[in-house]
């Protein structure tokens, strides 16, 4: 697979009409000075001296990316309150992994905000992959003022095995179920990887001993494109049909309006108009409310 060729197309969306703008005002951002940058649950982003006139460019950028799913983010006195209190998730695996000298990929990486976490970690290498030039263009915004050596690819999972590096660790988070065929998706993600790599990731589950899983006819928590939400079990055997030697269930969550809200950085819906308003167990569709798994796969030395 040619990747120089990929990206070289890729860029070109860069031009997009609902681009170009966003593209053009991160270019227009001066350069400041005397930043310091706190990696805690929020990606908070310290400027001195930040004059009115800076400010208010620095919010007119923020809002023209709108919206914003992952974070949350402070750039001086602005507060990016993103849909989902990513921190939630990053704090919960966190105890999970070890990043030192280590090269590691984020799939579906959104704006970065992992990534960004990630840094604290001191990784040999922070490669995130998403097809997304909205995304990236918000990347690019917070990257303009933390300055890290994040590489962002706009490439999707499917490029992961042909990658120019091999991975020690690959988070995918919040992706599987968007696929038409997960062991596939599992397979090309067991090649990107080292052996004795580890694989990171959480998708959504039901519950149950069998091995077995729901295949919605439609939309599932009005989401169009979920294609099969697995038991634990069932999962697992995705895993070892990829070809992972073992596979350790981290966690189980069930997702409520602490982690997933509507705020004003967002356009239409989110959780609480997902769910049955008269039983939250459900979606609006009678499935089971959205519960999630984190789970390590380790491919074999």
């Amino acid at each position: 697979m040619d990747l120089e060729y990929l990206r070289e197309e890729r860029q070109k969306w860069l031009q997009w009409k609902n681009i170009l703008p966003l593209q053009e005002a991160i270019k227009n951002l001066p350069q400041y000075e005397d930043i310091e940058v706190k990696l805690g649950d929020s990606v908070e982003i310290i400027l001195a001296s930040l004059s009115a006139t800076q400010a208010k460019q620095i919010l007119d950028t923020a809002v023209l990316m709108k919206p914003w799913r992952k974070g949350p983010f402070h750039i001086g006195s602005l507060f990016i309150d993103s849909e989902w209190q990513s921190q939630i998730k990053y704090n919960l695996l966190e105890p999970h992994f070890n990043l030192k000298d280590k090269v590691v990929g984020d799939i579906g990486c959104n704006n970065g905000y992992y990534l960004f976490r990630m840094l604290t970690h001191a990784p040999k290498k922070l490669i995130g992959f998403d097809p997304s030039a909205l995304y990236y263009s918000q990347f690019e915004f917070i990257n303009h003022f933390v300055q890290s050596d994040i590489t962002y690819e706009l490439l999707g999972v499917e490029h992961v095995e042909f990658y120019e590096y091999k991975f020690d660790t690959l988070f995918c988070l919040g992706v599987l179920y968007h696929r038409s065929d997960p062991v596939a998706m599992l397979k090309s993600l067991f090649k990107g990887l080292q052996k004795g790599g580890e694989l990171i990731l959480d998708t959504f589950m039901i519950e149950g001993e069998g091995e077995m899983c729901l295949t919605p006819k439609g939309r599932y928590s009005k989401i169009p494109n979920i294609y099969f939400v697995p038991t634990i079990n069932a999962l697992s055997n995705w895993c070892h049909r990829a070809g992972f030697e073992s596979v350790e269930v981290l966690e189980t969550s069930i997702t409520d309006a602490n982690e997933q809200r509507k705020t004003q950085w967002i356009d239409g819906q989110s959780l609480e108009d997902f769910l049955d308003p008269n039983d939250t167990s459900k979606t609006v569709e009678g499935y089971p409310a959205p519960k999630r798994v984190y789970i390590k796969a380790i491919k074999s030395l």
